[in-house]
C-alpha cells in the first residue's frame, strides 16, 4: 500500500508508473479509488493513471474538517510528492469539484480537465433537507436498506450492479460519514468563477444522472472558455465511468493524446 504524507494528511494512492503523460482520476462521494479501475486497465498502456483516496474514504482518514480547496491542496501535494509538476486532472462528481479548484489555484499545473458527472454549484434548497435527514440517520442507526437503495439509485446507473459498492458502505463505519458529508453540503458556489478556468477540458454526462442533471453539464459546457467537447452518454446515471465505460474511455484517450 502506497501512503503520501503531504498537506497534513495521509493520503492513500495508487500509480500505474510509466514514462506517459500523468493522469489524475478524483473519484465521487462515497466512493474510493476503485472506481477507476476501467479507466486504469483501459488507459494505463499509454499514461501514467494514478488514483487515490481523497478524504473521508477509502483507506485516507478525515480526522478535521476541510473544504473542496483543501481537497484541491491534497491533489496537488500527491502530485509534487510524486515528482509531477503538471498533471490532467479527470474527476467524477465531488472528484469534479477538486479538480476545477485545482485548476483555478494552479493553473499551471493543471494540463487538463476531464469531468464527468458533475458540476460548479451546490445542492439545491429542495434537496438539502432530505440529503441532511438520510445521513444523519445513516450516521446513528447505520444505512438502513431504504437508504442502501436510494444512494445506489442516485450514483449508480439503471441495470449496473452495484452490490460491490453496497457492500462497501455497509462495511464502512457510519461516523466516517460526519466530516466528508460536511464538505459536499456546505460547499461554496464556484459557477461565476468557472469562465477563470484556463484548461482545455472534456465533461462526461449520463443522460439518466438524478443527482447532477444534464443542465448542468450544458451550463459547464457553455461557460468554460476551453471546453472541447460535452459526451452525453446514453442510458448512464451519475457513475458513468463505471456503467459505460467504453463511452468515456474511447473520447478520454483521445483528448489525453491531443494534449499530451
Amino acid at each position: 500500500m502506497s501512503f503520501a504524507d503531504v498537506n497534513g494528511q495521509r493520503l492513500y494512492f495508487e500509480d500505474s508508473g510509466g514514462d506517459g503523460a500523468p493522469v489524475l482520476f478524483s473519484h465521487g462521494f462515497l466512493m474510493d479509488h476503485e472506481m477507476f479501475e476501467p479507466q486504469v486497465a483501459a488507459l494505463a498502456d499509454e499514461f501514467r493513471c494514478i488514483t487515490w483516496d481523497e478524504r473521508g474514504f477509502g483507506a485516507t482518514a478525515a480526522t478535521a474538517p476541510f473544504t473542496y480547496w483543501d481537497s484541491a491542496d491534497d491533489a496537488l501535494a500527491l502530485l509534487s510528492h510524486l515528482g509531477i509538476d503538471a498533471a490532467f486532472f479527470v474527476g467524477m462528481s465531488q472528484g469534479g469539484f477538486l479538480s476545477m479548484r485545482a485548476a483555478l489555484r494552479a493553473p499551471e499545473r493543471v494540463r487538463g480537465l476531464g469531468l464527468i458527472d458533475t458540476q460548479g454549484g451546490v445542492e439545491a434548497d429542495d434537496v438539502r433537507p432530505l440529503f441532511e435527514a438520510m445521513n444523519a440517520d445513516w450516521v446513528e442507526n447505520g444505512p438502513s436498506d431504504v437508504t442502501l437503495s436510494a444512494v445506489a439509485d442516485m450514483i449508480m446507473s439503471p441495470g449496473y450492479d452495484h452490490s460491490p459498492w453496497v457492500a462497501k458502505w455497509v462495511a464502512r463505519p457510519r461516523e466516517d460519514n460526519v466530516i466528508p458529508f460536511r464538505a459536499l453540503m456546505d460547499r461554496d458556489d464556484i459557477w461565476d468563477r468557472i469562465p477563470e478556468i484556463t484548461a482545455p477540458t472534456i465533461i462526461f454526462h449520463g443522460e439518466n444522472d438524478v443527482a447532477i442533471s444534464m443542465d448542468k453539464a450544458e451550463r459547464l459546457e457553455s461557460l468554460l472558455p476551453h471546453c472541447e467537447k460535452l459526451v452525453r452518454i446514453a442510458g448512464a446515471g451519475h457513475a458513468s465511468n463505471l456503467s459505460h465505460p467504453d463511452e468515456v474511455n474511447g473520447p478520454l484517450r483521445s483528448f489525453l493524446r491531443s494534449h499530451s
